[in-house]
Formats: structure tokens, C-alpha cells, sequence
């Protein structure tokens, strides 16, 4: 994988598909028990980005995930579309997931051919 590929973008304009796409299981300030794949988070604003951003409330898993090209650089579509199957790949190991961390092996197998 080359380094370009995988290197860390600004978040895109409009966009909030990790705040949509993907499951939370940690809480979240207004939604205490986490999220749902799909489910939009309370804390996304109307330009869709995190209200939480840089607070000490946000989510770790929230802290802890970064734009990357290969998610996040096509846009908004494409990072949903991205994301979506990231849940789907992880989705069996979401029933017994409780510390709300994205498995990262996971990117891994969207990103190589």
C-alpha cells in the first residue's frame, strides 16, 4: 500500500459519513447508548460535522479515527459507500464489540486489490 494512499486528509466538507455509516457502541452525549450502523449522531450539525470535535466529550473512537485518502478524499459518497462496507466486513465481530474501536484490518481489505 503506498504511503499516499493511506495518509491522513481533512475531513471533507458536507460530509459526516463516519458519523452515519458506521456503528458506535460507546456512548455518545444524547445518544447514551451508542448508534446504529446507518443511524445519523445527534452531534452531527447542519454542514454535518461533529459538534463534539475537540471536546473532551467526544467519543474515543470518535478521537481515535482518521480521515485516510482511501475513505475520505472522493468525497462524501464515496467515503459512505467506503464506510459501509467497512461495517459490513466487521459486522460479525460487532455482536461481541464493546470498546467502540474500528477495526483497523478491516481498511486493509477495502484498500488492496
Amino acid at each position: 500500500m503506498s504511503e499516499a494512499k493511506n495518509s491522513i486528509v481533512d475531513c471533507q466538507p458536507n460530509c459526516g459519513a463516519c458519523c452515519i455509516a458506521i456503528t458506535i457502541s460507546s456512548a455518545i452525549p444524547g445518544m447514551p447508548q451508542g448508534k446504529l450502523a446507518g443511524e445519523h449522531c445527534v452531534q452531527l450539525d447542519a454542514a454535518r460535522r461533529c459538534q463534539l470535535f475537540g471536546l473532551p466529550q467526544r467519543p474515543q473512537v470518535c478521537e481515535q479515527f482518521q480521515p485516510r485518502a482511501e475513505l475520505c478524499a472522493h468525497g462524501p459518497l464515496h467515503a459512505m459507500q467506503q464506510l459501509e462496507a467497512l461495517e459490513r466486513l466487521t459486522a460479525p465481530a460487532a455482536k461481541h464489540f464493546d470498546s467502540g474501536v474500528i477495526h483497523a484490518n478491516a481498511i486493509v481489505l477495502l484498500t488492496t486489490d
